[in-house]
Formats: C-alpha cells, sequence, structure tokens
C-alpha cells in the first residue's frame, strides 16, 4: 500500500472530496491540517512550492497536486496502481503520446 499524505484546512470542500475518494478505496492517509504549526505551515510551502491550494496530495512522497488532479488520476485509470491496489495499466505509446500531446495525466 501507498504512503498516502492530505494537506488539509477546515471548511475545504475539496478536501473532504479527497478524502471520500480515499475512503471509497480503503486507502489509509495521513492528514496533516494546515494552521496546526509554523512548521506544517512552512514545511507546506516547501514542498508544493508555495501552493495556495487546498487540499495537496502526495503518493509515495511525490506531489500529485490537489482534488482534480486526483480525479484526473482516477479518470486515467491510474489511481489504484499509483496507490498500490493494482498492477500498473498497460498503457499504448499512442496513448502515453497523445496523453502529454492534451496535457492529460500519463
Amino acid at each position: 500500500m501507498a504512503k498516502v499524505e492530505l494537506y488539509t484546512n477546515r471548511g475545504c470542500g475539496a478536501c473532504v472530496n479527497a478524502k471520500r475518494l480515499l475512503d471509497s478505496k480503503n486507502v489509509s492517509y495521513q492528514e496533516i491540517k494546515l494552521g496546526s504549526s509554523r512548521r506544517v505551515d512552512m514545511e507546506f510551502r516547501r514542498r508544493t512550492n508555495g501552493s495556495k491550494t487546498i487540499p495537496q496530495i502526495f503518493i509515495n512522497n511525490e506531489w500529485i497536486g490537489g482534488f482534480e488532479e486526483l480525479l484526473k488520476y482516477e479518470q486515467a485509470d491510474e489511481l489504484d496502481w499509483r496507490l498500490g491496489l493494482s498492477e500498473r495499466p498497460h498503457v499504448s505509446l499512442f496513448t502515453r503520446l497523445f496523453r502529454r500531446l492534451t496535457g492529460k495525466i500519463y
């Protein structure tokens, strides 16, 4: 199982949606609440290059992005293997090139 970290804040609808998606997959995650300490806030800025949006999600220490990016991985059928729930899907070279050209996650 992958190590999943979520930076969240109170009153964040996208944070709730990200947690629901992960919960629906029975994935354990560490929720790191912004504003809980100066150290946490500084770590968040460093790890996300100063991102202003939440949630921000890391899978196995790889910065995925926010809830929209998490959804893109889900829609591309790549989230489960990133979470360690399935084998990496076979994606043709054409599909990978198309995704790169169109800006979709590959």
